[in-house]
């Protein structure tokens, strides 16, 4: 510093509150990374939207075409992966078939093409934006008369059309029937349809559709005619539409078709005389008496359907009486429309081997032939053996018991439940069950 001159003076600190804070130390640079959404475009021809409902081997997503003005679209997307069922291949190739056969009826959903990978098919339908009836059947209890009689209508006209193109639904149900955004019916789920060529000697032999809603003499499987067995069905639909319940609505298989054998269920008292006769007639558990859909559509009530027609939903809403369910639709704890869910909609056999202890088979003897047969396969295993009310018999083996029952579902059609009841805490032993189903099963027609 020169001689003479005066050190540097520092400014005077600023007030804290002008002050500016500290640098911060600088920061190591970070770099986001996001994941890129996969594609929802299918074979680059459908843009994928919402999920419309899912099941053990498929889902339905709603879709726009992207070479035809984004038509709005359902896809139902098969995984090949998880459908080990050797059966439902046929049913796919049926179900496309029939569709196919009867796409120009207005009242059937339309499949409007069939894609596929090595892992995937795709069925590219028609979608019913109105949803299920079986969801309106829920939400409103039950419906008027006239609303009944045009959804009811719709549907026997459907499938008679289906009965002269030589194909029977075979699992016609509120869930398989769907509404479009105008109101109208579309019947779909084609999967257990029969085709003209499933025909043996003019009859059908398979066993299969729901059993709140199959006819007797499907379960049978001594040949039926499939326009009748949908008939039955065309009944039970009736009946649920106008009561808001099952006409017959028991978990126990065995005391279910016994009460269809019987024809025994109630009427509520809102539904007419005239709606009753006709779902008396459809619920005729003898195919040869039953009333056919052609007669059907001869009678006043269902030729009423015009009018029913001009009315508008809006005052269809209007006419709805009461929207509370007037049933609590349980039995032991079980929502009866949970019934339904018994069969996964494929063959019935399915249904009756669910249960590890419980078995069911089908016989063409007389009832007291069955349980002596029951007796004697009993006492030969080593079982204590007691014999109850007709068509009951009990076995008794150390801490297992076994309560065989009996029911006559039709002439010569005897449905035998198996069941154990007691075991101890820990069940009947395998290789005992084992035994005792095999045992039986050499002496009636088949395990169902």
């Amino acid at each position: 510093m020169p001689s003479g001159a005066q050190p540097p003076v520092s400014p005077p600190p600023l007030p804290p509150s002008q002050q500016r804070p500290p640098e911060p130390p600088p920061q190591p640079l970070k770099i986001t990374r996001t994941k890129t959404p996969t594609s929802s475009i299918l074979l680059g021809k459908y843009q994928l939207g919402r999920l419309l409902g899912r099941g053990s081997f498929a889902k339905v997503h709603e879709a726009a075409s992207l070479e035809d003005d984004n038509t709005v679209v359902a896809v139902k997307i098969i995984d090949k992966t998880k459908t080990v069922d050797a059966a439902m291949e046929p049913r796919i190739i049926r179900e496309v078939s029939a569709m196919r056969l009867l796409q120009h009826h207005p009242n059937i959903l339309k499949i409007h093409e069939v894609m596929a990978t090595k892992t995937k098919i795709y069925l590219v339908m028609e979608l019913a934006t109105g949803g299920e009836l079986f969801a309106k059947v829920l939400r409103r209890g039950r419906l008027s008369e006239p609303a009944a009689r045009r959804y009811f209508s719709q549907l026997v006209s459907t499938l008679h059309f289906c009965h002269q193109n030589g194909v029977a639904h075979r699992d016609v149900k509120p869930q398989n029937l769907l509404l479009d955004q105008t109101g109208n019916l579309k019947v779909s789920d084609f999967g257990l349809s029969a085709l003209p060529e499933q025909l043996n000697d003019g009859l059908l032999h398979t066993a299969c559709g729901t059993p709140a809603y199959t006819a007797p003499e499907v379960v049978r499987r001594k040949g039926y005619d499939g326009s009748k067995a949908d008939a039955w069905s065309c009944g039970v639909i009736l009946f649920v539409l106008l009561a808001g319940y099952l006409p017959f609505d028991d978990s126990n298989l065995v005391a279910m078709y016994k009460k269809i054998h019987r024809r025994e269920f109630q009427f509520p008292p809102w539904i007419s005389k005239h709606a009753k006769g006709i779902i008396w007639q459809l619920l005729d558990p003898n195919p040869s008496s039953r009333m056919s859909l052609i007669k059907l559509m001869e009678t006043p009530w269902f030729k009423r359907t015009t009018l029913t027609r001009a009315i508008s939903d809006n005052q269809l809403e209007s006419l709805l009486q009461d929207r509370k369910l007037k049933h609590d639709m349980t039995c032991n704890g079980v929502n009866a429309f949970d019934i339904i869910s018994l069969s996964s909609g494929l063959d019935l056999s399915g249904l009756f081997e669910k249960g590890k202890e419980k078995r069911y088979i089908t016989s063409s003897m007389e009832i007291d032939g069955v349980m002596e047969g029951v007796m004697e396969v009993g006492e030969r295993l080593g079982y204590r053996v007691e014999k109850g009310k007709r068509g009951v018999v009990g076995l008794e083996k150390g801490r297992v018991v076994v309560v065989v029952e009996a029911v006559e579902v039709a002439e010569l059609f005897v449905l035998v439940e198996v069941k154990v009841v007691g075991g101890g805490g820990g069940g009947i032993d395998e290789g005992q069950w084992v035994d005792l189903v095999d045992g039986l099963g050499n002496i009636f027609v088949s395990w169902v």
